[in-house]
């Protein structure tokens, strides 16, 4: 598998978990979810997580998508 640090930013999601764990997903890579026991962990972890997701989509000739969202406050 080609190895693939991945130099662009995604929008993470951030989150207190019910068990304690800070829970990480990324909106624009379906599926890409991690945890952590503490926020900088999670975000480690999930750091880990894209780069794993963008070599498994190059080495499956997809597309990468962009990661482009709009938050807003209801």
């Amino acid at each position: 598998m080609k190895k693939v640090k991945s130099k662009t930013k995604r929008t993470v999601l951030l989150s207190p978990g019910e068990d304690g764990y800070w829970v990480t997903e990324v909106p624009s890579l379906p599926g890409c979810i991690s945890q952590g026991k503490t926020r900088s962990e999670a975000l480690d972890n999930i750091q880990e997580a894209i780069e794993l997701y963008l070599e498994s989509l190059i080495e499956n000739g997809e597309p990468i998508p962009q990661d482009y969202y709009e938050t807003v406050q209801v």
